[in-house]
Order: structure tokens, then C-alpha cells, then sequence
């Protein structure tokens, strides 16, 4: 990752408010991730920031890139706890979900909404649209598809006043994110088989604060060792099986934006 600057500043051409948007993308699967990178190519005023295919990669590239916007497919984060930690980690982070079928109920948008995303789309949407809706998404800090706002409709019994669109749902339907962001860093680092060292490398820490996070996971989720804080942790849903084939993490990739090497 030597050479990424860790600071926003627009790379491709400029859209209708001057300003170009870095768009990155957190899907598992690399054809759908391709076909997103030559929309965002494609699209006056977005330019590409990065890739990812895992909640790991997705919170690096993020800290290392920052880009101004995050298309997230719903199957990476069906708990929504992606999502707060992106949304806690940078404000400024523009989210947007792409919703499978799997996810299209009313419960889980108004998961995602109260977790944070800005917008949400089916993932089945066309090119333009979502070129839209990302540019919408950003301006206006929220969109809602015209085929899902039925789904985000405030229940009937609810008294509270028309505002925020996270002020109108109820909150995730799983338990909160018990961990934070870097301990959740390590903790999806251990389930894929890495020890303490590894870790330290990949995250850039020292052995001992790995340790340290380490120890405070397994005090954290009440677990006996690391392989039972990782079985705790994916019953609970806060760790999940890899959606589809991502299987192998994908780090961030740089490699099209301008001045990186």
C-alpha cells in the first residue's frame, strides 16, 4: 500500500458541481466488482477509488484511500455491522447498499438505514440509475429507490416526526457490534487462520497491540480461546460466511488510481 494518500482529492473529471467522486466498491464477486469499475470509468464526475471482497479489506481501503463513496452489496453485510463501522469511521462516507433479493424486506432496510447507508438500491439496477442514485446519494445524504421506498415506509404506529431517515426505523435485528473497529479488523484476520505476527504485518501494529486486542476480543465475547471467540462470533452474525465466491480476500486496489504505484 506504500504511495496511497490517506486524504480525499478528486482524480477524474469533474462533474456538474466541480468536483469528482471517489467511488469504491465491496462486493465478492471480481466480475461484478469489474462491471462496477467500468460504470464508475464510464460516468462523468465519479472516478475509481478501490475494490474490495471482504469486511477486512473493505475497512482498510477505506482508511487508507478514502473514498468519498462506498457501494456495498447487502450479502457482505446482512447484520449491518459493516456498516457501522464504516459510517463510525469516517462521517463523511458516503454508503450505498446494493440490496439482493435475500435482503428485500422491510426489516432489513431499516436496519441498514438506522446503521448508517445513505442509499439503497436493488442490486439488479441499471447502470444509469445507479450512477444517479450515487450522485443523489451524495448531494442529498439519502435515496431511496422508487422500487424499495414501500419497504422503508415508517409504521403506522410510529410517532415520530418526519427528518432523518435513520430517526424512522427500528434498530438492527441482531445484537450491536460488541467489538471495535480495529478489534473487528483482527478478529476476521484470526478466522481466516492468522497468527499474531501476520496480523501485526498486515495492519501495521506491533505483535503486542495485536496481542492486546486479541485478549480484549476474548474478554469481550466471553470466549475460552481465539478458535472460540471465532465460533461465537459467527453464530452471533457478527462474523459472516463468505457470501457467494468470495473466498479469498481481495485487498484494496489502487492500481487505477492516478499517482499510485
Amino acid at each position: 500500500m506504500h504511495g496511497i494518500e490517506p486524504t480525499r482529492r478528486p482524480t477524474g473529471p469533474p462533474g456538474p458541481g466541480g468536483r469528482s467522486l471517489g467511488v469504491a466498491v465491496v462486493d465478492p464477486i471480481p466480475i461484478y466488482r469489474d462491471g462496477l469499475a467500468a460504470l464508475v470509468h464510464r460516468s462523468q464526475g465519479l472516478h475509481w477509488a478501490g475494490q474490495a471482497a471482504s469486511h477486512h479489506a473493505a475497512l482498510q481501503l477505506c482508511e487508507q484511500v478514502k473514498p468519498d463513496v462506498v457501494v456495498l452489496d447487502s450479502a457482505l453485510d446482512p447484520n449491518c455491522h459493516l456498516t457501522k463501522l464504516l459510517n463510525s469511521g469516517d462521517p463523511a462516507l458516503i454508503i450505498v447498499t446494493l440490496i439482493r433479493d435475500a435482503n428485500r424486506t422491510q426489516q432489513y432496510l431499516a436496519a441498514a438505514i438506522a446503521a448508517g447507508t445513505h442509499a439503497i438500491v436493488p442490486r439488479s439496477i441499471d447502470s444509469r440509475r445507479l450512477a444517479e442514485a450515487i450522485r443523489r446519494a451524495h448531494t442529498e445524504r439519502r435515496y431511496i429507490d422508487p422500487g424499495l421506498a414501500a419497504l422503508t415506509a415508517r409504521p403506522k404506529r410510529s410517532t415520530v416526526p418526519k427528518g432523518d431517515l435513520a430517526h424512522d426505523s427500528p434498530p438492527a435485528p441482531r445484537g450491536g457490534m460488541p467489538l471495535s473497529r480495529r478489534e473487528y479488523q483482527v478478529l476476521q484476520l484470526v478466522a481466516e487462520g492468522l497468527e499474531n505476527s501476520a496480523i501485526a504485518k498486515l495492519l501495521f501494529l506491533s505483535v503486542e497491540t495485536v496481542r492486546t486486542h486479541v485478549k480484549s476480543i476474548l474478554r469481550k465475547l466471553s470466549a475460552r480461546d481465539r478458535t472460540h471467540a471465532v465460533t461465537i462470533a459467527f453464530r452471533g452474525g457478527i462474523l459472516i460466511v463468505r457470501a457467494d465466491d468470495g473466498h479469498v480476500p481481495v485487498t484494496a486496489d489502487t492500481t487505477a488510481i492516478p499517482g499510485h504505484r
